[in-house]
């Protein structure tokens, strides 16, 4: 599983930061969190395909969250893609980029769908064999979702000296695979433990911004591998959080904590402060697996 920050700073772009979006790679999949102005422009710095990105996940209608969303859009379609794009975000967004494409001429080359969300629930918006995805009900001034990726379980492995020992034809390896036990012509059954190995442990993403600290979120949350939440002030702005309903670091470090995640990435910075350390600083003294989220950094889990 691999995460590209394209930009995490809050409200607007400046020459050295921008906007949120991110790229989540996971099980072969692709997709795009968020769509901030200069979105096509970190994609092509950072070197990611645009045909590779057929569902973008729009967490709410605030402009650096998804005005560089019209622009991606139109630039696939100058670039020729044939594809089908999915759009996931608030109710609302499709009224916004239809409208724009509509007085601009400017219809897609390709299928464009739209699926808005409504729902202050946590609901299920994407699945395939191999990746489902889920909302994160978020509290903020606008309705927001984060939003939860996670991997399906894999084949399990085969052993392969074991087959050979209970000679096992091949026509039934793809049963071991799923999971089934063998039986043999003297009706002897072969357990799949036996067989075969477990597979590797399917991972999860949760992507949580913007909100105000929210306790809320933490049974949907709970032990996932990688958390990414905003703190977007410090602790000593915390009237501050509150009043524009975002978090600092120390909530953000605290949800981890309660949530039991094996790593949380920070982003979502206010620009008033010296620098992104100081966040990074604070989290840590409530929750230790801590990295900074920064314009151009990836990591890989």
């Amino acid at each position: 599983m691999k995460l590209t920050i394209l930009g995490c700073y809050a409200a607007t772009p400046r020459t050295i930061t921008n906007p949120t979006s991110q790229v989540l790679e996971i099980k072969n999949r692709m997709f795009l969190i968020d769509c901030g102005e200069g979105t096509q422009v970190q994609l092509r710095k950072n070197k990611i395909k645009f045909s590779k990105i057929n569902h973008i996940f729009i967490s709410h209608l605030h402009g650096d969250h998804f005005f560089g969303l019209i622009g991606t859009i139109s630039t696939f379609a100058l670039l020729g893609r044939t594809t089908d794009l999915h759009i996931y975000g608030p109710k609302g967004v499709k009224e916004i980029i239809t409208l724009q494409l509509r007085l601009s001429n400017s219809w897609t080359t390709y299928g464009l769908f739209f699926h808005e969300l409504e729902s202050n629930q946590s609901e299920v918006i994407f699945e395939d064999n191999r990746v489902v995805v889920k909302t994160i009900p978020l509290k903020h001034r606008v309705y927001t979702n984060g939003f939860l990726f996670q991997e399906k379980p894999g084949e399990r492995k085969l052993n392969v000296e074991a087959v050979r020992e209970y000679n096992i034809h091949k026509a039934y390896f793809q049963k071991i695979k799923n999971g089934g036990d063998i039986t043999l012509d003297d009706g002897t059954i072969i357990e799949n433990d036996k067989l075969s190995f477990d597979p590797i442990m399917p991972m999860s993403y949760a992507f949580c911004s913007d909100t105000v600290y929210n306790e809320d979120i933490i049974p949907i949350i709970k032990n996932v591998d990688v958390l990414y939440h905003e703190c977007t002030f410090l602790q000593s702005e915390e009237a501050l959080a509150k009043k524009t309903l975002h978090s600092t670091a120390k909530e953000a470090a605290t949800i981890a904590l309660k949530a039991n995640v094996g790593q949380l990435v920070l982003g979502h910075y206010s620009t008033r402060y010296e620098g992104i350390k100081f966040f990074k600083e604070e989290a840590e003294t409530v929750f230790k697996n801590v990295l900074s989220g920064d314009d151009g950094r990836s990591f890989e889990f």
